[in-house]
């Protein structure tokens, strides 16, 4: 009995085991204009033995900057790194990465994209061959060793980048949005294998961690799912730990029940109810000006209601990205955001059924209720030729948003100011400009063309819906 008793105890320790964490982790990335740019805060992770652990987020949340610090391909700003338990030095030496593009050679076979990671490591020619072989069986493309990746499906290539990581044979596979370059049926399959080769515990790997924005993902594959928010510096919302049985059913109450509590979570931190506190100038998102009226058409047509991962799920969007175009509607106050719905309100139900022009007069007065673009107005009409220099604006950007990027916010503010007709600005002299206009009403040749991007093809998002968005 005290045998069976010790027998499980080590089982139960080894099944704690900590393969590798993060401590207190914060991280900068330097800008061009040597200012640091936070982009981690106080983050604190700890993958163990026979456990999948998922990062998710929405873009620009961190995850894969956490994940590559991990795998020893970053050094942080600050905190600590440990593998087993030590300080990690260089690449962690138990972790192989599915990356989110194939990343594969196309001079190469299947068979030499796999052995090619052997023979970095100066595995000998025949046990290379042999271990490639067997890699490539796992993944399900026995008879596949010689074609090229021209002659693959997305779902093979990607099966091509899961045998060349498992044929090192880790302790940890690191997994970087792995499915979203497949469509939707292969990567329901590629999960189901993946989880298939983890459970054969007889080898490696022993534990997954991976990068995922989609919450169904999430729930069907972790035991723990981290939940990163914010943006400049990221920080870890909260950790839900996922106790359902395995194999799980992606329709079951139990796995529903947590993918609606995964919404709660990412709503509650990313479109809280509560008003934030008075803050002079709001970062502008990366959204172009067509993706806030595709939006607000897509909510017109529908009664003028809809939910955030509802509409992310019907237009093809990553639940990240829409988030991120919703806020940007209401930050023009286009639409409110009570809980995870997105409703249209009153100046955004104005501007959807205006014409053309109408459109562009409610954008403009919109947007000189954002500080930035006020503060721009006052001082081009100080200037006596209502001019000023591209400089002055990414000085102003930093100083007053220095955590932001820069020329992002640069590019949006451009987008927008075009889309409403408020500013032109000149590529050439890289001046911007007051919006030249005759005195009738009729526009005169514009000094800028209007930016917007092209719908998405009508197989993709369907008519009215927001078009797909720079990731």
């Amino acid at each position: 009995m005290s045998a069976q008793r010790a027998g499980a105890a080590k089982a139960k320790s080894q099944a704690r085991e900590i393969l590798c964490e993060v401590r207190n982790v914060s991280h900068d990335f330097i800008m061009p204009n040597g200012k640091p740019l936070r982009v981690l805060e106080d983050i604190s992770i700890q993958i163990a033995r026979n456990e999948v652990v998922a990062l998710l987020g929405p873009s620009g949340s961190g995850k894969s900057t956490v994940l590559r610090i991990l795998a020893g391909l970053i050094k942080p700003s600050q905190g600590e790194v440990l593998y087993h338990g030590q300080p990690l030095v260089g690449l962690n030496p138990g972790v192989a990465i599915v990356f989110q593009s194939f990343a594969l050679y196309p001079w190469m076979s299947v068979r030499q994209n796999v052995e090619t990671v052997l023979e970095v490591r100066g595995v000998r020619r025949p046990d290379a061959l042999e271990r490639a072989e067997q890699a490539i069986a796992r993944v399900g493309l026995g008879g596949f060793e010689d074609a090229y990746p021209r002659e693959l499906s997305g779902g093979m290539k990607q099966r091509v980048g899961m045998a060349r990581a498992l044929v090192v044979d880790p302790e940890i596979l690191f997994m970087d949005e792995p499915f979203s370059q497949v469509d939707a049926l292969t990567a329901e399959s590629l999960r189901a294998e993946v989880l298939d080769i983890w459970s054969r515990k007889e080898r490696n790997p022993s534990s997954i961690l991976m990068v995922s924005h989609d919450i169904r993902e999430v729930a069907f594959m972790a035991d723990r799912i981290v939940v990163l928010g914010g943006n400049n510096p990221a920080k870890i919302r909260t950790i839900v730990r996922d106790e359902l049985p395995r194999p799980r059913d992606y329709q079951s109450s139990e796995c529903l029940a947590l993918i609606n509590q995964l919404h709660g979570v990412i709503t509650g931190s990313e479109m809280p109810d509560v008003a934030p506190g008075p803050r002079e100038y709001e970062p502008l998102p990366h959204v172009s000006p067509a993706e806030i009226s595709g939006l607000l058409e897509y909510l017109d047509a529908r009664g003028g209601k809809g939910d955030v991962f509802r509409i992310a799920a019907q237009t093809n969007h990553e639940f990240g990205q829409m988030i991120t175009i919703v806020k940007s509607a209401e930050m023009l106050n286009f639409v409110d955001t009570p809980k995870s719905a997105v409703l249209l309100e009153p100046d955004g139900r104005r501007f959807v059924q205006a014409d053309t022009e109408e459109r562009k007069a409610i954008w403009r007065a919109q947007l000189l209720k954002l500080s930035l673009f006020s503060e721009v107005a006052a001082v081009l009409r100080k200037q006596r030729r209502h001019t000023i220099e591209k400089d002055f604006l990414l000085e102003t950007i930093v100083l007053r948003m220095p955590q932001e990027d820069y020329e992002k916010v640069f590019d949006t503010f451009i987008a927008w100011a075009r889309f409403g007709e408020l500013f032109a600005y000149d590529e050439a002299t890289e001046t911007i400009t007051r919006y030249q206009r005759r005195r009738s009403g009729a526009i005169a040749t514009p000094v800028a063309s209007v930016e917007t991007l092209p719908a998405p093809p009508e197989n993709e998002n369907g008519a009215g819906n927001p078009p797909s968005a720079d990731s």
